[in-house]
């Protein structure tokens, strides 16, 4: 591809693009960039007007007049709902009389998952596309643009571009070819081994767990999950960021990707964990209950994700964001990555050095961490 052949565009709305054409940049391992998934949150009033989030993808179009790659860009009013925080940022510049918003963020809404940022059906449009960005931002004077949650692959890209690079950490399972729960136990320190065995008895206790997917869900069982992410949502974020319909259609779009777990109470869910299947990671998103239980929250959210990683053969589990409480669960220290394209020379100096340091603290934080992790020790 070279430079004649390119021409840039923004769209209007992911439910703008044809699906296929989409969906041929973005891929299938990852659910949460599929056309279905943003276009969902679009069509439920999650994002659009009101919300601080206004969808406009930026695509490169090859000389076939295709889209040869896209990013998933918003223009954002705020900085909420992105769990990279830079309200710092945002303070600095406008003490110094500038408007820090609108920004242009690089994301899956409310969605702490790695994962591309650049989808690229073109390998070769990845320097064009991230050059279209930089306008998108020159050209509307916008004080920087945000890719958050950037696949380790993919940094490069952006870093040779002179985008800023900040870490993160996350924790995450890894399926080292266990053939079962018990097999995972096995490899854990004799006494982490029972302080989970006593942990999801005492979870489960008088309930019952059933994993639903596909067709099972019915409207009753996103009602149920509605109302746990509500109590979630209020008392997390002040208010649930999506709306009642985006499960709806999530369901009917997608529900082979969705694997929602219930806790129940002489059939009554009291509690519940909504995960999405990728082809090699099973994603926890949201959690709620109606029904303080011990440890509940940990087997939902935990221990059944092993469970349905190891039965469906996949090489992780991925439970969000943030929670040194999972480490005990098996779950370790895992670096995320994200990429800021500051115009301001100034500005960007002084971001620079902040990303530097913070970069050291995490990866101190990783490996003293690392060492707390539960397994057998070797030697």
């Amino acid at each position: 591809m070279n430079s004649q052949s390119i021409t840039a565009r923004i769209a209007d709305g992911v439910a703008s693009v044809p699906a296929a054409e989409w969906d041929a940049c973005a891929g299938a391992a990852n659910p949460f960039l599929s056309h279905a998934f943003l276009s969902a949150l679009e069509a439920s009033g999650s994002v659009g007007p009101g919300t601080g989030w206004q969808a406009l993808p930026v695509i490169v179009d090859d000389s076939d007049g295709r889209p040869a790659a896209i990013a998933p860009a918003y223009a954002k009013g705020h900085s909420q709902g992105e769990y990279v925080f830079d309200h710092g940022w945002a303070d600095a510049w406008e003490r110094a009389g500038g408007d820090y918003y609108p920004k242009l963020q690089i994301a899956v809404p409310f969605t702490p998952v790695p994962g591309p940022r650049l989808l690229l059906r073109a390998a070769q449009a990845a320097p064009a596309l991230i050059a279209a960005l930089e306008a998108v931002t020159d050209n509307n004077r916008l004080s920087s643009a945000h890719a958050t949650f950037v696949e380790p692959d993919q940094v490069a890209a952006f870093r040779d571009a002179g985008w800023l690079i900040r870490r993160g950490n996350q924790f995450h399972w890894a399926n080292q070819g266990y053939a079962s729960f018990d097999d995972f136990l096995d490899a854990l320190a004799s006494r982490k081994r029972k302080a989970v065995r006593k942990e999801r008895a005492r979870a489960v206790e008088g309930l019952t767990i059933r994993h639903l997917t596909g067709s099972e869900i019915q409207e009753a069982h996103w009602d149920a999950f509605w109302e746990f992410y509500q109590d979630t949502g209020a008392r997390k974020w002040g208010r649930p960021y999506l709306t009642r319909p985006f499960f709806s259609l999530l369901g009917e779009t997608m529900g082979d990707k969705v694997l929602l777990m219930f806790a129940e109470r002489d059939g009554v869910p009291i509690a519940g964990a909504l995960n999405l299947i990728g082809e090699d990671a099973l994603y926890g998103r949201y959690w709620g209950c109606s029904e303080d239980v011990p440890f509940l929250h940990f087997e939902l959210c935990y221990y059944q994700a092993i469970d349905a990683a190891i039965a469906r053969g996949l090489a992780r589990v991925e439970a969000g964001a943030q929670g040194e409480h999972k480490l005990a669960r098996g779950y370790v220290p895992v670096p995320t990555w994200s990429a800021h394209y500051i115009p301001d020379p100034n500005f960007r100096r002084a971001v620079a050095d902040y990303v530097a340091h913070e970069a050291a603290a995490m990866a101190e934080e990783q490996d003293y961490l690392g060492e707390l992790a539960p397994f057998k020790r070797s030697g």
